[in-house]
């Protein structure tokens, strides 16, 4: 896929308040580690997370969308009145019905006309919205859209801990010992035709996408079926698999990205990645022989905070200087099931 007239306007953010450390959640689970005889320093080693954050008990995804989207819209001269699409597309959602977006669109005001809905794909829902809104861009269809995420980990995190109190083993523990990872915050992405203003915005060049399927049941969140603990959270990652045949597909997603957008790995100057922990990052880096200097991380005090990840890591590298005006700059991202999409910029 190429474009020729779809840029980022903004990016909002809002993260979460409460900071929680890799040695705090040890705490909570000393009798497990007892139980198992692993010794405490585990996760932040495995990992590389060193702190992570949550949001207050009860606090509803949507507003933290709204939050996100309010900042988002306040850094540019788009008005809620300009926005022809909404698109919430975070994991976490506060029902089955209506959409999250509805809400989110509601709070913030966007256009009587404009299609509000939800998307999900794992990790991976924020760049489908926004591959989705700038496909109407390039159509013609619309001139501005917004893309919004908020995710929670407190809720599933907590639900963790309580079923490895109840059974302490190890082959729970190494099933949901990636659960532990999960950090909590809110983006709002801003998509338009970059007529609303004279000023230089990355543009969006192309990208592409590629699939694995038959990993779908590497990592799954759901709701346990067990008739003694009904409605309750659980979710499980196969590490070892997940990072393996990860890493497989994104090189296979690396080498048509560089084909499609006629770079190479060399004329790149930043990747942005979806944030997952530091062995990903390391393993990833070294199969797609991209220089770790070429990338941003913030998964060491952010955690991984889902579709939320990739899109905050970048307004940070931006915030800080980063991703300069010029560059050439690969958004890589991945998602259980398996699914993985790289977006081309020249930011």
């Amino acid at each position: 896929m190429r474009y020729n007239k779809v840029y980022l306007d903004t990016i909002g953010y809002e993260l979460a308040p409460i900071v929680v450390t890799s040695a705090e959640l040890e705490k909570r689970v000393e009798s497990v580690y007892r139980a198992l005889r692993v010794p405490p320093g585990q996760l932040e080693m495995i990992t590389g997370i060193i702190e992570r954050r949550w949001w207050e008990p009860g606090f509803l995804v949507s507003d933290g969308a709204i939050a996100a989207a309010q900042k988002c819209l306040a850094k540019s001269t788009v008005t809620p009145e300009d926005i022809e699409v909404l698109i919430y597309a975070g994991v976490c959602r506060e029902g089955f019905e209506p959409a999250t977006a509805c809400r989110v669109a509601h709070h913030i005001g966007v256009s009587p006309s404009a299609d509000v809905f939800d998307v999900g794909n794992a990790c991976l829902g924020v760049m489908n919205g926004i591959v989705e809104v700038a496909n109407r861009i390039e159509l013609g269809q619309i001139r501005a859209g917004l893309v919004v995420s908020c995710e929670t980990a407190r809720e599933i995190v907590e639900s963790t801990i309580e079923r490895l109190s109840a059974n302490p083993n190890m082959e729970l523990f190494k099933l949901t010992i990636a659960t532990l990872t999960g950090g909590s915050g809110a983006v709002a992405t801003l998509i338009t035709d970059g007529s609303f203003t004279d000023d230089r915005q990355p543009r969006l060049i192309g990208g592409v996408s590629r699939n694995a399927p038959r990993f779908h049941d590497l990592c799954r969140w759901r709701v346990d079926h067990d008739p003694a603990t009904p409605w309750s959270e659980i979710m499980t990652t196969d590490s070892v698999a997940v990072l393996n045949n990860g890493v497989a597909l994104g090189e296979r997603t690396w080498q048509a990205f560089l084909k499609e957008m006629r770079w190479t790995k060399k004329s790149i100057d930043r990747v942005i990645c979806h944030q997952v922990g530091s062995k990903h990052q390391e393993k990833i880096l070294q199969q797609l022989q991209i220089s770790p200097d070429k990338d941003y991380v913030t998964h060491p005090y952010l955690g991984n905070i889902g579709t939320v990840s990739l899109p905050i890591t970048a307004a940070l590298a931006h915030e800080r200087g980063v991703l300069e005006p010029g560059q050439q700059v690969g958004f890589l991202g991945i998602g259980s099931g398996l699914n993985c999409m790289m977006l081309g910029w020249e930011w």
